[in-house]
């Protein structure tokens, strides 16, 4: 004696593997590393660092700041001046206090780097450094 559901399961075919739950499980892992994933803003421009031997790695959510050999102040790929400095650092240390990191080409004068390091310091920042590659 074929139950009914017995008799149900013959009939239907297989026609392949259901691939839905597969791809509901992907696009959650998907929007779980996205909505993770740190998102730091570079400076946008390629500075000639100088060389530490003492250097280390700072934080991932460092403000970071380039000097270029002209001695334009950049910050995400705009061109903010040392003027702009300090507006600049303060609107983003309102959301959460965060490092200072200074890119510095070795060919800007010592007198642009210390305007830009007092403008960071008298707009809030804790802590300001200078980038610098291991030799």
């Amino acid at each position: 004696m074929v139950s009914r559901l017995q008799r149900r399961l013959e009939s239907h075919e297989v026609k392949g593997i259901d691939m839905s739950p597969l791809l509901d499980v992907v696009f959650i892992l998907l929007i779980f590393f996205i909505v993770s994933t740190v998102f730091v803003k570079e400076t946008g421009v390629e500075v000639d660092k100088p060389q530490a031997i003492s250097a280390q790695k700072l934080d991932q959510m460092a403000i970071m700041l380039a000097i270029t050999q002209t001695n334009d102040v950049m910050y995400d790929n705009a061109n903010i001046g040392v003027n702009g400095v300090r507006s600049t650092v303060e609107q983003l240390l309102m959301k959460e206090p965060r490092p200072v990191v200074i890119q510095v080409d070795k060919a800007v004068r010592s007198e642009v780097l210390v305007e830009v390091i007092d403008e960071a310091k008298l707009a809030g920042a804790a802590t300001v450094n200078i980038a610098t590659r291991k030799p």
